[in-house]
C-alpha cells in the first residue's frame, strides 16, 4: 500500500480535523499503521516479543503526542509535547533497526527513513513553537527518498 492509497482509507473524522493539515501528524499516523504489520511479524519470534511491544508503544506515542501538543494553547506547551513525539520517533527508529533481522533490511530501512523524515519535521516545528533554536548540533537529515511513500515494503 502506498501513502496515497492509505490516505484514502483514513476516516473523515481525522481528515476533517485541522490537525490533519500537519504533514508530520499524517506521516506519524501512516507509520503507526505500517507498524501494525511489523509488530505482527516480530511477535511471532520469541526473541523479539518485548521488542515488538516497545516498538508499538513508541510508534503510537509519536502521533498521540503530536495530537496532544496541537491541542495545547501556548506554543511552549505545544513544543513540550512535540519534544515527547521527537523522543518517541527516535526510539521507534531504534526499535526498527533492532528488528531488521526479522523484518528484513528493506522494511527496516524504509521505516527508519520514514521516522527520520518525521524527526526532521519535528526539529523544524519545535524551535518555532518554543521561540528559539534547539540546542543540538545541526545535522543534515536526508530522508527525502522519492519512493519513501510509494514503494512501501511489508514484512
Amino acid at each position: 500500500m502506498t501513502y496515497e492509497e492509505w490516505l484514502k482509507t483514513v476516516p473523515a473524522e481525522f481528515t476533517g480535523d485541522p490537525l490533519w493539515r500537519m504533514e508530520v501528524y499524517r506521516l506519524a499516523m501512516f507509520a503507526n499503521d505500517l507498524a501494525w504489520h511489523d509488530v505482527s511479524k516480530l511477535i511471532q519470534d520469541q526473541r523479539t516479543l518485548s521488542l515488538s511491544d516497545q516498538l508499538y508503544r513508541s510508534v503510537g506515542s509519536v502521533s498521540a503526542n503530536i495530537a496532544e501538543g496541537y491541542s495545547r494553547q501556548s506554543g511552549k506547551d505545544q513544543a513540550r509535547f512535540y519534544e515527547y513525539a521527537l523522543g518517541s520517533a527516535r526510539e521507534t527508529r531504534t526499535w526498527h533497526y533492532h528488528g531488521r533481522h526479522i523484518l528484513s533490511e528493506a522494511v527496516a530501512t524504509h521505516r527508519i527513513q520514514l521516522q527520520t523524515r518525521i524527526i526532521r519535521l519535528l526539529m523544524t516545528i519545535i524551535p518555532h513553537e518554543r521561540g528559539y533554536k534547539m540546542k543540538e548540533e545541526h545535522v543534515d537529515y536526508h530522508a527525502d527518498s522519492p519512493d519513501l511513500l510509494t514503494n512501501v515494503p511489508l514484512p
